[in-house]
């Protein structure tokens, strides 16, 4: 097989999986569409998630600062918070 003809058959044989990947994609859409179950969308269980993986990430923030920290830096913050 010569170079020309691998380039034809590997470009041929993308355009056939796109083919049936857009048909059967839309038709499984499509499926799921009339069963009644929609994509995500904001609602407020979203919100919610959203809160809480947005009040995680300051928690994780903090614990990256507070474990790079100097160790006396450490010290005195914690002994600072015992004081309060």
């Amino acid at each position: 097989m010569n170079p020309f003809e691998m380039v034809v058959l590997i470009v041929l044989i993308v355009t056939i999986g796109r083919v049936f990947s857009g048909r059967f994609g839309n038709r499984e859409q499509r499926r799921l569409a009339k069963m009644g179950v929609l994509p995500a969308q904001d609602n407020g269980e979203n919100q919610r998630l959203q809160a809480e993986v947005a009040r995680l990430n300051e928690r994780i923030r903090v614990l990256e600062r507070l474990a790079t920290d100097p160790a006396k830096r450490l010290s005195d913050e914690i002994e600072s918070l015992k004081n309060d």
